[in-house]
């Protein structure tokens, strides 16, 4: 995903209308292109490919997705996708480049003093990480080295404790304490109970990743101009290396990837109820009592089901993005799933709360294979459920292999499959045993 698209990739601005020969097949998708509240190649443009195939409104991206266009996932109203910006080298997140590159410059009208602002990092044996992501927080700034910077360690059995005490003495704003509970839920309330009493914004970074310079202070300055938001998200944008990565990424920022999440892969700002945490007014974090540190995940979403109880409003900046790296192989795709869908269950039990549409998807599939076939050896038709899931998973895989013009692109069924399957029987393996 970091070095294969090139935008200009797709030749041809044909229409639909001009270019297809096949009669039936022309008929069908005038009949969606006709109708005024179906802008059929538009949508396929902007909802389920990024802007940087724009040539995919030609005859083969309008050809092959009239298969989907019924799906009521591909209906009116989904968000753009983002342009993808490419990741620099490394693993995890990083903040996308070009445009974004300083991302404090949108911000300026907003003056946040350094004394104001905290740094949170969770960490559990990030020795390879760790002093990247904190050289990319400081380096060369400044502002960022008024900051302070508080690294949480769950007890890490590699160099991680030893190489944050040596940069202390780089780094005087730089703090290390200890986190028993070795929770990403443990380790931010335990900072945030540090704070002292001039600072107004938490900011959470991860341990893995590595930031450009204006990151931290372009969060607390969209908090700061928001004063009725408690919490500032930001969009990710999924990236990846390998063929199965770059698959991932592809099939992850789609409505059936995602669910038309809002923070994953967006591209329009505004008031929501759940986005990837950037940042916190730490007066509303403690007042709602932080994270719940029995969620070793989904601990995000929780909390800010929480704000919205207590009233309090979620920021989405999608001025500030995150390239998120997926996992490489399906297996550790399908084990990240697997603790998201218990994740969600937890919440979703804890607060009584009616799944989203999105989230049932995952859940009805994983029951409708496993009734189909388990009745299919005594009533064979129940087996269509199954085949009809393979197809779906097929279709993604021709789409992904022609946005992507790779075959690389036909790992994307099987990247659909695990992470659909994978959170499905995780949320269900949460609910039935608790």
């Amino acid at each position: 995903m970091g070095e294969s698209r090139d935008p200009g990739m797709w030749p041809g601005t044909a229409s639909c209308q001009n270019v297809l020969a096949a009669p039936k097949l022309t008929a069908l998708i005038l009949s969606r292109v006709a109708n005024p509240g179906f802008p059929f190649c538009r949508r396929v443009r902007n909802y389920l490919f990024p802007r940087d195939f724009p040539g995919f409104s030609d005859h083969r991206g309008c050809l092959l997705m009239s298969l989907f266009s019924d799906l009521p996932m591909f209906g009116p109203g989904l968000g753009n996708a983002p342009a993808r910006l490419f990741a620099p080298n490394g693993t995890g997140l990083a903040m996308n480049g070009g445009a974004h590159a300083n991302q404090a410059s949108t911000y300026r009208a907003a003056q946040v003093q350094p004394a104001e602002v905290m740094v949170g990092i969770p960490a559990l044996n990030e020795a390879d990480h760790i002093e990247p992501c904190l050289m990319s927080l400081t380096d060369d700034d400044p502002w960022m080295q008024q900051v302070a910077i508080v690294v949480a360690d769950g007890g890490s059995s590699d160099t991680t404790r030893k190489i944050v005490r040596r940069l202390t003495a780089r780094l005087p704003n730089l703090r290390l304490i200890d986190n028993p509970e070795r929770l990403q839920s443990a380790a931010l309330n335990a900072i945030a109970a540090g704070a002292g009493p001039r600072h107004r914004y938490l900011v959470r970074c991860d341990a893995h990743a590595a930031y450009p310079p204006g990151y931290v202070r372009a969060v607390a300055e969209s908090l700061a101009l928001r004063p009725e938001a408690a919490s500032v998200g930001t969009v990710m944008d999924a990236v990846g290396d390998g063929c199965f990565q770059r698959a991932a990424a592809w099939v992850v920022d789609t409505p059936l990837g995602s669910g038309n999440s809002a923070h994953r892969g967006g591209s329009t700002s505004g008031w929501i109820d759940h986005a990837h945490h950037a940042g916190f007014r730490l007066e509303w974090f403690r007042a709602i009592g932080g994270y719940d540190p029995a969620f070793p995940h989904n601990e995000d979403a929780e909390l800010d089901h929480r704000l919205g109880l207590a009233g309090q409003k979620i920021w989405l900046d999608a001025d500030i993005r995150l390239n998120y790296r997926m996992r490489p192989t399906m297996r550790k795709l399908g084990k990240q799933y697997w603790s998201y869908g218990r994740g969600r269950a937890r919440t979703v039990l804890k607060h009584r709360l009616r799944p989203r549409l999105r989230q049932l998807f995952p859940v009805l599939a994983v029951l409708a294979i496993a009734t189909s076939l388990g009745v299919g050896a005594i009533y064979p038709p129940a087996l269509l459920l199954t085949a009809s899931y393979v197809a779906l998973m097929a279709a993604v895989s021709i789409a992904g292999a022609l946005a992507m013009r790779s075959a690389c692109g036909l790992w994307a069924g099987p990247a659909m499959g695990a992470m659909h399957l994978a959170w499905g029987a995780g949320f269900l393996r949460q609910v039935v045993l608790r």
